[in-house]
């Protein structure tokens, strides 16, 4: 696993992290009482967070059998998060074993995780690299130990892109600049656009707690595929892309204020 053997940074548990809040969110137990009370209090203004956290786990597992049935053998996750099966690359490597996948994420206990659980199958390979999404320079540099840039890439941004501020668009062109003709990006992104009110309250409790947090409308989200060739059915609310049965059944209780969309390189 790339940069295994470097030091560990140390964890801060005096500021929550959006990778553990999200944790908390999803039920799982690597998160510090600051990650909790976050969260807790984002869902106190904002009842579909939970509910927005599961939808865009499911929405990720469509876009990832979705793009390797499309015939990508290689993955680049920024942003994966704390590791909740099913993985991404479990997804992608059911699908095809020999499928290589890259995790990048800068939460040391995301790192102190993925050391211990992702596991690849014997003919795929799969690596995480300490960085930061604003670093494209050093996750690319890095994920291309595993990763042949010359070939198609799977280049996901789930739930990642409300955490970076108007410079997200010319980061996400350095990223997408790398990649081959025929990769795909997958994104999704928390909008203003279905409960406005709701989400400026949950934006504010990120900002007070040192998160950087920028919903965006559908128009300004729709600005990252730019150049790119959307996928069917185009951006739409998260469990409407390509909805299993599950995802239906999720609408019932309420459309979550989260947009998303596949694209791919021409």
């Amino acid at each position: 696993m790339t940069g295994s053997d470097a030091a560990i940074p140390a964890i801060d548990t005096s500021r929550p992290h959006p990778a553990r809040v999200y944790d908390w969110w999803l039920g799982g137990k690597d998160n510090y009482p600051v990650d909790e009370e976050l969260a807790r209090r984002i869902l106190a203004v904002d009842g579909a967070a939970v509910r927005g956290a599961r939808a865009n786990r499911r929405f990720m597992h469509r876009a990832v059998r979705t793009a390797a049935e499309a015939g990508i053998r290689q993955f680049l996750d920024i942003g994966t998060g704390i590791p909740t099966e099913p993985n991404l690359h479990q997804v992608a490597q059911e699908i095809a074993p020999e499928s290589k996948v890259v995790y990048a994420d800068n939460d040391p206990i995301v790192l102190r995780h993925a050391q211990a659980l992702l596991h690849s199958t014997p003919e795929g390979a799969t690596n995480y690299v300490h960085a930061d999404v604003r670093e494209p320079d050093t996750v690319v540099r890095l994920a291309a130990e595993t990763l042949d840039f010359s070939e198609p890439i799977a280049l996901s941004l789930v739930a990642l892109t409300h955490y970076l501020s108007d410079d997200a668009y010319g980061l996400l062109k350095r990223y997408v600049d790398e990649l081959a003709p025929g990769s795909f990006v997958i994104l999704s992104q928390v909008t203003p656009d279905l409960s406005p009110e709701v989400i400026a309250k949950a934006a504010e409790q990120f900002r007070r707690s040192g998160t950087p947090f920028f919903p965006r409308s559908l128009a300004e989200f729709s600005r990252f595929f730019d150049g790119l060739e959307l996928l069917g059915p185009g951006v739409i609310p998260v469990s409407g892309w390509r909805p299993g049965p599950e995802d239906v059944a999720a609408q019932a209780e309420g459309i979550v204020p989260v947009y998303s969309g596949v694209a791919r390189k021409v």
